[in-house]
């Protein structure tokens, strides 16, 4: 059943596209390329199993962890931002 202006399906394909985008957003920082021995940030050595579980690892666990804590948080809202399609 439609809503307002929205078509029939609108609140699924919402759904679908903020996931499509969150995963881009995921896979775009992902590391690439070849992985280093020691972190780039502190110059301590990368563990063996991080090194083999992360192909492409470039820090140690803990300054990616200080990066990461220094990314905002995805918005609350959505992407399209019309009033059909405020999903919380």
């Amino acid at each position: 059943m439609a809503n307002g202006w929205a078509s029939d399906g609108a609140v699924q394909q919402q759904i679908d596209d903020s996931i499509e985008d969150a995963v881009k957003r995921a896979r775009a920082e992902m590391a690439a390329g070849p992985g280093r021995l020691f972190c780039e940030a502190c110059e301590a050595e990368i563990p063996v199993k991080r090194r083999l579980a992360l192909p492409g690892a470039r820090m140690c666990v803990a300054c990616q962890a200080e990066l990461d804590a220094e990314k905002p948080a995805a918005s609350p809202y959505n992407r399209r931002g019309n009033k059909d399609s405020q999903l919380r």
